[in-house]
């Protein structure tokens, strides 16, 4: 009787637990639908059709990752802009040289989202801050993340623990995927690691998508768990937009520079004193706007002739349109070194993507190749879909 005696307390202390539960999500959809605040997500997009979201992954307040999300509501259209941790110049809220993400450290989030937007010339309305332990909770909230790992990892952290993963595409509960945040192998480089942790975020936004029919029914169990400089309806109301976000055809970019070591610290310096990254989100955004549906939705392949006589200009040109999205095939030299003008062929007739390689170098001169059919086309005829002939008006980085 004893023993029954506990099992009813035990029933009835559960039995209230889920009570209070659902009285709590009962009040806050209750003050969501009586709030009448103006949505901040509905008024920004009167201004601006692109929603701008700052991601932070921070574990005991340093950055794993950030990234910016870019994405366009219509379309279901985005981007994501991994801005690199070591990325380096002088930041007038540190007063010095050193790393970005120095300044989420010493400053906090609302400093660095500031010097963000300086570093991509472009307004950051909504940040988003994900602390390690609390996303850990947030993906087994979400079901598990969905993630590559090349090869298993079966290592030690400093503190002897060991950490398992399986390879292969797996779906990782929050602990697994604290383990893919975290761990590091010996052959792995720092480019390496970021493009794992950029992973999580898509694999992130992929969850939100396919869980997006439960999002509202208990989002307060998922907002305690995200840090947002907006809250109740219109935070409600971003993430909810968000996970609209058709996350397959997202475009993954990052931060190119050059690196150099500054009072011992390894920094990577933005190509063209960080015009080129500011290039590059202008004509992302506009990439996504556009009126063409396909524009935006596969990577496209260029091939780059070098038609001056300047050594390297093929090569290096190479970089500045990786870094903008493109896939560069091959860098070649033209058959011959004294072009006057650059041109852009383009072999797919995709006039709209043309144009938006030619406005990233301000290259007006566009010429549409003959489309040939399947049955008389070689087996090399499509293997770019674009050809960049540089000639002597271009400066390594615009035509003049």
């Amino acid at each position: 009787m004893k023993k029954n005696g506990h099992t009813g307390h035990g029933e009835r202390n559960g039995g209230i637990f889920l009570v209070l539960i659902f009285l709590i999500l009962v009040v806050f959809t209750v003050v969501l639908a009586l709030s009448l605040h103006t949505n901040a997500v509905d008024e920004t997009l009167k201004n601006d059709s692109v929603i701008k979201v700052l991601f932070v992954m921070e574990d005991r307040n340093q950055v794993l990752f950030t990234d910016v999300l870019l994405y366009y509501p219509v379309s279901k259209r985005g981007a994501l802009i991994n801005i690199l941790g070591n990325t380096g110049a002088i930041y007038e809220s540190l007063g010095r040289v050193d790393r970005i993400d120095a300044i989420y450290t010493e400053c906090g989030i609302e400093t660095y989202r500031t010097e963000i937007e300086k570093l991509i010339d472009m307004p950051i309305p909504f940040s988003i801050v994900l602390h390690r332990e609390q996303f850990g909770e947030l993906t087994d909230l979400l079901g598990g993340l969905k993630v590559f790992v090349p090869s298993p990892v079966d290592i030690k952290n400093d503190e002897g623990e060991r950490w398992l993963l399986p390879s292969g595409a797996v779906t990782l509960d929050g602990d697994k995927i604290n383990t893919y945040l975290l761990y590091a192998k010996p052959d792995e480089s720092d480019d390496d690691i970021q493009d794992r942790r950029q992973n999580v975020i898509l694999a992130f936004l992929t969850a939100l998508n396919r869980e997006s029919q439960k999002l509202s029914l208990a989002f307060p169990l998922y907002a305690s768990r995200m840090e947002a400089n907006i809250e109740g309806a219109n935070f409600l109301r971003l993430i909810t937009e968000i996970a609209n976000l058709d996350a397959e055809r997202i475009q993954p970019q990052a931060i190119t520079g050059s690196r150099r070591v500054v009072d011992g610290k390894v920094l990577l310096f933005p190509f063209y004193d960080g015009q080129l990254i500011k290039d590059v989100v202008r004509q992302t955004t506009a990439a996504l706007i556009s009126l063409d549906e396909n524009a935006g939705s596969r990577t496209y392949v260029l091939e780059i002739q070098n038609g001056t006589s300047v050594q390297g200009l093929a090569r290096n040109t190479a970089v500045l349109l990786q870094g903008a999205g493109y896939d560069v095939l091959s860098t070649v030299n033209a058959d011959r070194n004294d072009y006057e003008k650059t041109v852009i062929i383009n072999h797919i007739g995709n006039a709209e993507v043309a144009k938006n390689i030619g406005d990233f170098i301000h290259c007006k001169d566009i010429i549409d190749e003959e489309i040939v059919s399947d049955k008389d086309a070689d087996s090399n005829s499509f293997s770019v879909d674009f050809t960049i002939i540089l000639g002597r008006d271009f400066d390594g980085r615009y035509v003049k």
